[in-house]
């Protein structure tokens, strides 16, 4: 069997190719909408490395899974390509997110104020997944202002960095090390 190439050389002027063909600027909204969903699962795949609890790292292969359909469902210009049924997020999929929402939470403490990011290292790791979450979210709103995206997209990188903000305060708690609260004095 031939190897495939790494290389193409197609992308050396500055350009790509979206699914179906279509080529764009690599400084599209639209690449700038799936690369953050790519950084953002690089990021989570650093994340599962240090997670010991089979739960949470069942949770985070999936989601990782489901962001390569995320990523897929936004290089899909739909006017012209057919998006593929692997690359649709359901319902189902953004009610898994709220059920592990609502399990990691029900584990946590009540809040006592702004969380700081921090405390262990994997706690640390999972907030910088949130922030990159939240970052994908604002490039995908982006993104719908010129094209339709459909609300499924949304809702989940949405639950997804609300489960992660819950999540990091759970590895703190399965660590033993304390959340760091926001002092309002900044002293």
């Amino acid at each position: 069997m031939k190897k495939s190439l790494i290389y193409t050389r197609t992308g050396d002027k500055g350009t790509t190719s979206l699914v179906g063909g279509t080529r764009v600027p690599k400084t599209h909204v639209r690449l700038e909408a799936y690369g953050t969903v790519d950084e953002l699962n690089a990021h989570l795949g650093l994340l599962y490395t240090g997670l010991t609890d089979e739960n949470d790292r069942k949770t985070i292969l999936w989601v990782q899974h489901k962001l390569f359909s995320v990523g897929s469902y936004l290089a899909t210009d739909q006017n012209l390509t057919e998006l593929r049924i692997e690359s649709q997020i359901a319902d189902e999929d953004i009610l898994r997110l709220e059920k592990a929402i609502d399990e990691t939470d029900g584990q946590l403490p009540p809040l006592k104020a702004f969380v700081i990011p921090g405390g262990s290292k994997e706690s640390a790791i999972c907030q910088v997944c949130r922030t990159v979450c939240r970052r994908a979210e604002r490039r995908i709103l982006t993104l719908s202002e010129s094209c339709e995206v459909t609300s499924n997209v949304s809702a989940f990188i949405n639950r997804l960095s609300d489960y992660l903000f819950v999540l990091g305060r759970k590895l703190n708690l399965l660590s033993g090390t304390a959340e760091i609260y926001w002092d309002k004095s900044c002293i």
